[in-house]
């Protein structure tokens, strides 16, 4: 009876443990579910605020908002692409290595452009905007060459298994269309007449009876009239 009381003890405190740790998770996926609603929102906010910005302020403070827009929209649009990716294809592992090296230099330069649009002295910002200018060029554009290579190589791997897979049911399809061999194949040399072939059984079809299986580029029936 001991033996028995301590067997449904230990079942009752397994089944307590994974209760709490299958909340825990919960908590933390609710939780980092949130936090990246508010990051995106956070995001769209301030990109909205720089738009505005190009056009309620001109000079400086335009052309400030402006290279921010032009580094961040760059930046987000390779990092998506690049997490997208890297699932089907390992090799972009590297990609996401230099990528986050020159995040670190987008950050840095996106913090300096924050700064300058506090700066009171619009003359100082004036003489630091071409050389801010390169610096926001240089990064966007090493980061559209990421984005553009990555996107390239995977239409490169489609466009292969795409024409491997052509081949493959080209032969299938020829094969399929060999029904008879060349035994079987009629003579038309003269000769003895003889006798007609026996008429062989219907062949069962190829695909057995049951719910045949729908793609998303089908139509649906159409109903029939109940009229």
């Amino acid at each position: 009876m001991e033996a028995v009381l301590v067997i449904v003890a230990l079942i009752f405190i397994v089944c307590l443990v994974l209760g709490v740790y299958a909340t825990v998770k919960a908590v933390g996926a609710a939780k980092r579910g949130v936090d990246r609603k508010v990051e995106q929102a956070r995001r769209a906010v301030e990109d909205t605020t720089l738009r505005a910005r190009t056009f309620a302020q001109p000079g400086a403070a335009a052309e400030l908002a402006q290279l921010r827009l032009r580094l961040r929209t760059s930046m987000r649009a390779t990092q998506d692409s690049l997490h997208a990716r890297v699932g089907e294809d390992v090799s972009l592992k590297e990609s996401l290595g230099l990528f986050a090296r020159l995040s670190a230099h987008g950050h840095e330069l996106d913090d300096e452009l924050k700064r300058l649009e506090r700066e009171p002295d619009k003359a100082h910002v004036r003489r630091l905007l071409p050389e801010l200018g390169a610096r926001t060029e240089q990064i966007a554009a090493s980061a559209d060459a990421l984005r553009h290579a990555a996107r390239e190589r995977a239409g490169r791997f489609a466009d292969g298994d795409l024409d491997a897979l052509r081949a493959q049911i080209d032969l299938e399809a020829g094969a399929l269309r060999h029904w008879t061999s060349a035994e079987d194949a009629p003579s038309f040399e003269s000769g003895p007449a003889t006798d007609p072939p026996v008429q062989e059984p219907a062949r069962p079809s190829i695909t057995p009876p049951g719910v045949r299986p729908t793609y998303p580029w089908q139509k649906n029936p159409r109903p029939e009239s109940t009229t």
